[in-house]
């Protein structure tokens, strides 16, 4: 469930803040400022709708939920942090690649991708951590116990009828922290440089 939301997240989100942060189209403005208002809706609001929604498609007790809307780039906050750090790129290096014969689609690839190395890790690891430890989607969307996450898995361990298996919990515990604190200390150089530029205009 976490590596494809993490990949896909980061693919999508990469290219809708290129075309914010790159070109000039009808309704730009007015995109940008619904997308960011986006930022403002809690998740109290979005939860009954997105689940009448993934009900009538049949997505639940399934990983969908959470991979397909990675797909479509609906984390604004992604959107907005790779916006800023494009922001900071000069279009210098856009101009150079087209004289030497790129397309738009290689500019984003070949040139501005590895220079946006810092954002792409900053927003894997922060994804990846959301999703990892998101206790209140999982619960909602997943029913079967098999489908459980570790957090999910972690809850059903503790039980406050009952005495609870403290060795076992303990050990799940650290199971469920290994894979982000890993993931953070990997990545920490380009994970502090996309915090620290992300905003900041060259």
């Amino acid at each position: 469930m976490v590596i494809p939301t993490v990949l896909f997240t980061v693919m999508s989100s990469s290219i809708v803040a290129y075309g914010f942060a790159r070109f000039k189209f009808r309704l730009k403005k007015i995109l940008f400022m619904l997308m960011l208002s986006s930022l403002m809706l809690p998740n109290a609001v979005l939860i009954i709708p997105r689940y009448l929604l993934f009900n009538k498609l049949g997505w639940l007790n399934t990983y969908l939920p959470f991979i397909v809307p990675a797909v479509f780039a609906c984390t604004p906050f992604f959107i907005y942090m790779m916006v800023q750090f494009f922001r900071g790129i000069p279009r210098d290096f856009d101009e150079a690649a087209t004289i030497d014969g790129c397309n738009t689609f290689q500019v984003f690839y070949m040139i501005l991708l590895p220079l946006c190395k810092p954002a792409l890790f900053s927003a894997a690891i922060f994804q990846f951590i959301w999703v990892w430890n998101d206790f209140f989607n999982s619960l909602i969307y997943v029913n079967s116990v098999k489908k459980y996450p570790v957090v999910l898995a972690l809850r059903m361990s503790l039980d406050s009828t009952v005495a609870s298996n403290w060795n076992q919990v303990l050990a799940m515990s650290v199971v469920s922290l290994l894979p982000g604190i890993i993931l953070f200390f990997s990545a920490q150089k380009y994970f502090v440089e996309g915090v620290t530029s992300a905003g900041v205009k060259g």
